[in-house]
């Protein structure tokens, strides 16, 4: 049998201010579960990290959520996943996202999902993982961070080769594409 190609979602515990970020939630989790992938994600109920997973749940993926057990309360563990590991950090959760997983997605977030991006993309810039990285971008919600890159790239700080690790795009499926994920 074959192993189901896994995505690993960053995103937010919030569900933000627009609701184009909740709506571009479910789509990508709705389009993991229609292309026959799995989710692993940071395992909580609330904010985008909910809505990703109750429709990728319902979309019939399998979906995996991490999360740090001193977080638990604060997050709210989703009771109906797939499987639910509690981890004793957030350094832990990573690692355990990281094991299982064949890409990475980041969804609007704050300070947690940029922590747990740059993270991923610091390990592949190292030659930890070969796994490709994206970003979704909601209503243009990264092009500042994008801007930021390319600016780190002009003044010497990364190499093009490093920024091209960051796939980026609009749509879950053109980014599911990007990241070589299987059409199911």
């Amino acid at each position: 049998m074959t192993r189901r190609f896994h995505v690993c979602v960053f995103c937010g515990a919030r569900s933000g201010r627009a609701a184009a970020y909740a709506a571009a939630a479910a789509a990508l989790g709705r389009r993991i579960g229609e292309r026959g992938l799995g989710l692993v994600y940071g395992g909580a109920r609330v904010g985008l990290m909910g809505t990703l997973a109750d429709a990728a749940l319902s979309a019939g993926a399998p979906v995996l959520g991490v999360l740090p057990r001193a977080l638990s309360s604060v997050e709210v563990a989703h009771p109906g996943l797939t499987e639910l590991v509690l981890v004793d950090g957030l350094h832990a959760r990573k690692a355990r996202m990281t094991a299982e997983s064949d890409a990475f997605v980041a969804l609007p977030g704050g300070f947690g999902t940029l922590d747990e991006l740059f993270e991923a993309l610091t390990w592949a810039q190292l030659g930890l993982h070969t796994r490709p990285l994206g970003l979704l971008n909601v209503e243009g919600f990264w092009d500042p961070l994008v801007a930021t890159l390319e600016r780190q790239v002009a003044q010497g700080f990364v190499t093009a080769s490093d920024r091209a690790r960051l796939s980026v795009e609009p749509g879950p499926d053109a980014l599911l594409d990007a990241l070589g994920a299987p059409r199911g």
